[in-house]
């Protein structure tokens, strides 16, 4: 969930698809787990259960973003890769096509995996789960989530704020997982992924298509706000860590 890596310092393409299967793994291991510990440790109260939840998540995403950044830009979900590659198309700053495609499936498969790790941990066992969330809202919800997540990375990108992408985007989720109805997916890879833990933080497999559909609609939507408010990047932002570096060297 990172920003784009430049070009000219990208890694190898199998070190960043390895940062993209275990940022997206863990990532899902910890959404997963705290619910999982919330519903154990609450179990009398939804809200709160719902506060540990989204407190973990944005504390774990914020460090995993942290971790991962400067490998393979922590995207960690497909459509914020997806536009990576469509806004970096002309300025040749984006993945590749193929590129888009490895991550993807490193994406998907490190969020199934995580899953599984978060099950095995807690003793839960593995099975479809049977929460079924897609109601008009909850779709609405993940529209507007997601859309709100990729127009603050790409902002930042475009604004030289890099820096700030990690608490920022931790901050959003966190913020998101309390103002949208559907406790802000905003993650094809972790969508997918959810449906294989029948615990506080599964999805039923009927609500999956919904879901994705929504997330791409509202990162489609992200692009055509994003090429009206910032139509020029005023400054390639590699990573965290890079600009990090940056601004120590002045």
């Amino acid at each position: 969930m990172d920003l784009p890596v430049s070009v000219t310092s990208r890694p190898p393409l199998w070190r960043r698809l390895c940062a993209e299967f275990l940022g997206t793994g863990l990532l899902v291991t910890v959404v997963v787990g705290s619910g999982v510990a919330a519903q154990r440790l609450s179990p009398t109260d939804v809200g709160l259960q719902l506060l540990e939840n989204s407190i973990t998540t944005a504390l774990g995403l914020t460090v995993l973003i942290l971790l991962f950044g400067s490998v393979s830009g922590a995207h960690f979900n497909p459509v914020v890769t997806a536009t990576d590659w469509m806004l970096g198309r002309r300025a040749q700053t984006g993945l590749s096509l193929p590129d888009v495609g490895a991550y993807v499936v490193a994406q998907c498969l490190g969020g199934v995996a995580g899953a599984l790790l978060a099950n095995a941990m807690f003793d839960v066992p593995t099975s479809i789960s049977t929460t079924d969330r897609a109601t008009g809202g909850h779709l609405l919800s993940e529209v507007v989530a997601t859309a709100g997540l990729i127009m603050l990375i790409f902002a930042l990108a475009r604004t030289g704020r890099g820096a700030l992408a990690a608490p920022a985007v931790g901050a959003y989720i966190g913020a998101a997982y309390w103002f949208t109805s559907s406790t802000s997916f905003a993650n094809p890879a972790v969508t997918v992924a959810r449906m294989f833990s029948d615990t506080f933080a599964g999805i039923a497999p009927g609500s999956v298509p919904g879901y994705v559909g929504a997330q791409i609609i509202g990162s489609a939507l992200a692009i055509g706000l994003l090429l009206v408010i910032f139509p020029v990047a005023t400054r390639v932002t590699a990573s965290v860590a890079e600009s990090e570096l940056d601004r120590q060297l002045g």
